[in-house]
């Protein structure tokens, strides 16, 4: 699929969708330029401005259990493969994955629906090893260069996530730790390894009119606060001795939610301060939107309650997370309440969102996510495939036992096991019950809740791997369209205005 001057998209409809499919046709990206900072404003080598308008590719360069089915981090992904596969054939599997989850049609279709930058998060192990740290692999900069140059094919733009650091930067499974303790904040020698690595990475980026910025830290969660602002300082000075022209996207503390530490008249130079933005109302198991005034203004106050910093120290503001998650229209809900009439509520939700973005002066975002197994993608792996009939079993215990946050409804299944023990632990504890344990946006259980997947892939031929591993690719992936037409819609507003 290449783009010229313009882009036709003929939309597929995902199995339960009462979407008419459409026909439209989409200005293609302008040529990418440097970026820059300007006042309250993303610029580019013009001086116009430009909103950018993505997602995120997470799942591909960190794993994540939602997203692939694993229900541990990638190490422990990868490991877990390893163990029943064999080195060499483990390698084969995820490189194959690797290759399939982005290509050019991926970003083809990406283009084609209006969207200008893709956030592409990568776990540190791509290009550290921690028993040899001081040495950066080759391989970490030839996975993102590969992705860097199909997106420059259509003009998008990429912003480069560190979603993973050593140590880990937050409490939770995306920092790929395999603990529910940030240890990055304790110990310097894992936060001089980060700044480290961000040199290496802006000096072979540098110049390069295809990255929009860098963003140093996915969710950084530091109980002091003050570590973070710090060590911000630190990289920011440490990159643009290498690389001083590309802007900085910075996530507040506690995931990127939190900047009530930050200094409002001492900000960096040429950086755009980020926050993340999902609501519990298009989550299962909570409140539900329904669109009434006191839903609209809850999301409204929470988004201003967000960027109340970026306002008063006049910078840009990135919305680099955020979105709900959706039913599948092939599973039975327990409340009898169809798939498409639960979704209809996220989608509400999400447009509410949009349109409070664009009333904000247009600010930049980047919905969370492009492709997954089923929960948010625009995309999402075909449940008649080969790789999710072969999982399917796994996600639907792991469901039943309460094991997914993301996409878990409740723990009904067990409730009689679970629910005396959550019961008993606060009995025993009951300060920590009164007296939240950081982040303090965790409730007891989640603070708790931290058959061996690996088992399925026992014994499987390089050519059934890559049968699995294909499963990933785009043409063999269904596209939301419901989702994709909303996003599409938006894009569609003016993405670059001129100065």
């Amino acid at each position: 699929m290449v783009i010229t001057s313009t882009q036709t998209l003929t939309t597929t409809i995902e199995p339960g969708s009462s979407t008419t499919p459409t026909l439209q046709t989409i200005p293609a990206n302008p040529p990418c330029t440097l970026l820059r900072v300007s006042g309250t404003d993303i610029v580019n080598a013009s001086g116009d401005k430009v909103i950018l308008k993505g997602a995120g590719l997470g799942g591909m360069l960190n794993m994540e259990n939602f997203i692939t089915g694993y229900s541990g981090h990638e190490r422990e992904h990868r490991a877990a493969l390893t163990a029943v596969l064999g080195q060499e054939k483990a390698d084969f599997f995820f490189s194959r994955l690797l290759h399939h989850f982005f290509t050019e049609a991926d970003s083809a279709f990406f283009a084609s629906l209006g969207l200008n930058c893709l956030r592409v998060p990568f776990n540190y192990r791509h290009f550290m090893d921690d028993d040899n740290p001081d040495v950066i692999k080759d391989e970490g900069f030839a996975l993102l260069d590969r992705i860097v140059g199909l997106c420059a094919k259509h003009n998008i733009y990429v912003v480069l996530d560190l979603h993973t650091v050593p140590g880990g930067q937050n409490q939770d499974w995306h920092s790929d730790s395999g603990l529910s303790r940030a240890q990055f904040w304790e110990f310097r020698d894992f936060q001089n390894r980060a700044i480290q690595l961000w040199v290496a990475i802006a000096a072979h980026y540098a110049g390069n009119p295809y990255i929009a910025g860098y963003n140093p830290l996915n969710e950084p969660a530091d109980p002091k606060h003050t570590r973070l602002i710090d060590w911000y300082g630190r990289v920011e000075k440490a990159i643009r001795a290498v690389d001083p022209d590309h802007i900085l996207f910075v996530d507040g503390n506690t995931y990127a939610m939190d900047f009530s530490h930050f200094p409002v008249d001492h900000t960096l130079p040429n950086t755009v301060y980020a926050c993340h933005d999902y609501s519990f109302m298009g989550f299962p198991g909570g409140e539900q939107y329904a669109g009434t005034s006191e839903h609209k203004e809850r999301l409204r106050a929470s988004f201003e309650r967000k960027v109340r910093f970026m306002r008063g120290a006049g910078v840009p503001v990135w919305n680099g997370e955020f979105g709900p998650v959706y039913a599948d229209p092939r599973a039975a809900s327990k409340s009898g309440e169809s798939a498409e009439a639960i979704n209809a509520r996220r989608f509400a939700l999400l447009q509410e969102q949009l349109a409070l973005y664009r009333e904000a002066g247009g600010v930049s975002w980047s919905i969370w996510l492009y492709k997954d197994i089923g929960y948010q993608g625009l995309v999402y792996v075909d449940p008649d495939s080969p790789y999710m009939r072969l999982i399917q079993p796994f996600v639907q215990k792991k469901l039943r036992l309460g094991l997914d946050f993301w996409g878990c409804v409740d723990k009904e299944g067990v409730a009689d096991v679970y629910g005396p023990f959550i019961k008993k632990l606060k009995e025993m504890i009951p300060e920590h019950i009164q007296k939240k344990k950081y982040p303090h946006i965790w409730t007891f259980d989640r603070q708790v809740e931290r058959e061996s997947y690996g088992k399925l892939f026992e014994g499987k031929t390089e050519a059934e791997l890559e049968e699995l591993a294909a499963s990933f690719r785009f043409d063999n992936c269904v596209r939301r369209s419901h989702l994709n037409e909303i996003l599409r819609r938006d894009a569609a507003c003016p993405r670059l205005l001129g100065s």
